[in-house]
């Protein structure tokens, strides 16, 4: 908490509070300053909503991937299900950058089963383009999807069985006891993991980098630029640069602490149902 407080309080700094001595925390002359410059440079409401349309296309996709992978796993006997399962686990545990290079070289020649070649002649580029985040998130590969399969799992695992016998006799077929009556009871795993997939779609820097995404479409990686934005503009020090840069963290972090304030019961609930913990 004390870092958030730091960088809130330095926000408000003016130069003249910067420079005294007697200032630690409280500005003696708070200006605004900073924020409206950070604002322009971050180019804020174009760039937060291109970043919010993306996060919501990919949350939605990894959510609905994720939660039926995770129903695959929780109801059905299929062979080599404990390896399988054993590679979710993995890709909980290996981090991203051992996998870094063959993704690289996989998104930028794109060509699986040789099937783009048969079409076009030859691999396609898709760097520099949310197209690989959007295949990996489809393919139940995507950022932090294990622990989302997991979440689910665990969530599936504790419903009764009941549900889906009650279904059967009914009628229903698997597809329809899963998107009719397991994904309906399946709320507070559904909360979570989206919130989940919000906040870290929307920190993430590591695969926006890795793929090119645009700095349009990422206001995380905007923030990493500001600092050399204000040097080239404002042609001041490194300590003034401190504060302007303190100003666009605070921006950035706005949408997020507005979700979680606003479902923060919902939120808490979720957790302790989802089999997170306990």
């Amino acid at each position: 908490m004390g870092p958030l407080l730091g960088i809130l309080s330095n926000s408000f700094f003016s130069d003249s509070d910067l420079t005294s001595p007697l200032i630690y925390v409280i500005p003696r002359n708070p200006t605004l300053e900073r924020y409206q410059s950070a604002f322009t440079i971050l180019n804020y409401f174009p760039t937060l909503g291109k970043n919010l349309l993306f996060i919501a296309a990919v949350t939605v996709i990894q959510v609905m991937v994720c939660s039926l992978t995770g129903y695959g796993f929780a109801r059905f006997d299929f062979p080599a299900k404990k390896l399988l399962f054993a590679c979710v686990i993995i890709m909980i545990v290996v981090p991203v950058y051992p996998l870094a290079l063959y993704w690289l070289v996989t998104f930028k020649y794109f060509d699986p089963l040789w099937l783009v070649s048969f079409f076009t002649g030859g691999p396609v580029n898709l760097l520099s383009s949310p197209a690989p985040i959007f295949i990996m998130t489809a393919l139940g590969c995507g950022l932090r999807a294990g622990l989302y399969i997991v979440i689910f799992n665990q969530f599936f695992r504790g419903l009764p069985k009941e549900l889906e016998e009650a279904a059967l006799v009914d009628g229903a077929g698997a597809l329809y006891t899963y998107f009719r009556i397991m994904l309906v009871n399946a709320t507070p795993a559904l909360l979570t993991t989206t919130l989940f997939s919000i906040v870290w779609q929307y920190n993430d820097t590591s695969l926006a980098g890795l793929f090119g995404l645009s700095v349009e479409m990422n206001i995380a990686r905007r923030l990493l630029t500001v600092p050399a934005q204000f040097l080239y503009v404002l042609n001041v020090g490194q300590p003034i640069i401190r504060l302007y840069t303190c100003a666009g963290i605070v921006l950035t972090m706005l949408p997020i602490v507005a979700i979680y304030v606003l479902l923060q019961r919902r939120f808490i609930e979720g957790i302790e149902r989802s089999g997170i913990v306990g």
